[in-house]
C-alpha cells in the first residue's frame, strides 16, 4: 500500500518546499511538533494511505528529516487531479479556517498533476530516494501499491508568510477527478519559529 502516500508526499513536501519560497516575507528556523495524520475519506475511498512515519519529533528546519510511507490507490490517478486543502489554525481555543493568500492555505487546485510537472519538469528523473525505488513523480499514477522505504531528506530553509509562523494547524487534502473524491488526508502539527 504506497501509491497514494507518495502521491501525498510528492504533492504536500514538495508544494511547500518548493513554492512558498514565492512568498518573500522572511526566513525562520522551523520546529514542528506532534505530527499526526489520518485518512479522512470514506471507507472504500480508492487512494489511501497505509503508513507515514516522521522523525524526529520536533522536526527542524533545516535539517534532516527521516521518513517512510506506504499506500494504494484502486484506480490510476491522472489529469486533471483536482487537490482542495483546508488550511486551519488554532486561534484562543479555535479553529479559524486560513484563506488561500498567495497560493497557500485553504486553496484549490485544479490539476496536482500540472504541479508536480511545474516542480520536476516531464522527462527529468525524479529526485532521490524516489529515483533509486523506482516511484514515480509525476501523473498519471498507475493502480496499485507503491512504498518509500525508511529514507532521510534534507529539509532546506523555507520562506514563510508571518501567519504561518508559531501555531497549531489543521490540514485536510482532497483528491479528486471528474467530481469524484479519490482520497482524503488530514494532517495536524504545531510549528515553532526561533
Amino acid at each position: 500500500s504506497e501509491n497514494c502516500s507518495f502521491i501525498w508526499l510528492c504533492i504536500v513536501s514538495n508544494f511547500f518546499v518548493s513554492t512558498t519560497p514565492l512568498i518573500r516575507y522572511f526566513l525562520c528556523i522551523l520546529q514542528v511538533l506532534g505530527f499526526d495524520w489520518k485518512n479522512c475519506g470514506p471507507p472504500d475511498a480508492p487512494a489511501v494511505l497505509k503508513t507515514l512515519t516522521m522523525s524526529p519529533d520536533p522536526i527542524s528546519i533545516p535539517g534532516d528529516l527521516t521518513a517512510s510511507a506506504s499506500g494504494s490507490t484502486a484506480v490510476e490517478l491522472g489529469a486533471p487531479l483536482s487537490l482542495n486543502v483546508t488550511l486551519e489554525k488554532e486561534v484562543a481555543g479555535f479553529w479559524v479556517k486560513v484563506p488561500c493568500l498567495d497560493e497557500v492555505g485553504s486553496c484549490h487546485y485544479k490539476d496536482a498533476c500540472d504541479i508536480l510537472s511545474q516542480l520536476i519538469p516531464p522527462g527529468q528523473d525524479c529526485p532521490e530516494p524516489l529515483h533509486t525505488y523506482g516511484l514515480p513523480c509525476h501523473c498519471p499514477f498507475k493502480a496499485g501499491s507503491y512504498t518509500l522505504p525508511q529514507s532521510i531528506f534534507y529539509l532546506p530553509n523555507i520562506d514563510l508568510p508571518y501567519w504561518l509562523t508559531n501555531g497549531d494547524y489543521r490540514v485536510q487534502g482532497v483528491l479528486g477527478s471528474q467530481g469524484k473524491e479519490l482520497g482524503c488526508l488530514k494532517v495536524t502539527l504545531s510549528i515553532h519559529s526561533d
